[in-house]
């Protein structure tokens, strides 16, 4: 067990370090301009990552007076979700959530380990039908999401190395959170 913590501990440090800080700096500069809502989407880990990018752009900037970004995570009302997966489809879950209310000042941000979750990527393709900005956040090849976004944050790794990934992309969450914390506070 100790060798197996060591080297995932070790893989996850060269990950950091090869995170790409000019695609960081362009996610920061397209929440500042959104004038709309930000979306965050996301299945499995992902949703959780999701929900926990809403509190910390959302409400924990809002509470501290710094940002108040209208965000919401589409994979946190279980209730929306499961009717629609049941009725007409899983693939259908966020897009239809989207439908008719998604604005070309709104963003989207998506993360998915793959690039290649069906409802995520029928989302964003709707999405760019309505001329909205997409922020992918992929890992692995980075797949579908990762050509069809205009901004992506990639990890680049194995496939099926979810924890690797799914650990950069919290780590993207509190980069931008604890920016704008000490942005606020300077």
């Amino acid at each position: 067990m100790q060798e197996f913590a060591k080297s995932y501990i070790e893989n996850l440090i060269d990950i950091l370090k090869n995170i790409d800080v000019n695609t960081v700096s362009k996610i920061v500069k397209k929440l500042d301009a959104t004038k709309g809502r930000i979306y965050i989407l996301g299945n499995g880990g992902s949703a959780a990552t999701a929900s926990h990018m809403v509190n910390d752009l959302g409400v924990g900037l809002k509470r501290r007076n710094i940002k108040k970004f209208d965000v919401m995570s589409l994979s946190d009302n279980t209730p929306v979700c499961s009717a629609i997966s049941n009725d007409i489809g899983y693939e259908n879950v966020f897009y239809m959530q989207l439908k008719d209310i998604l604005k070309k000042e709104d963003l989207i941000i998506a993360i998915s380990c793959s690039g290649n979750s069906e409802n995520i990527i029928k989302a964003v393709k709707y999405a760019k039908e309505q001329n909205t900005s997409i922020i992918g956040i992929t890992g692995f090849d980075g797949g579908k999401l990762k050509q069809l976004s205009d901004i992506n944050f990639h990890i680049p790794t194995k496939k099926d190395e979810y924890g690797l990934v799914e650990d950069a992309h919290m780590i993207l969450d509190h980069i931008i959170y604890s920016y704008y914390i000490s942005k606020g506070n300077s």
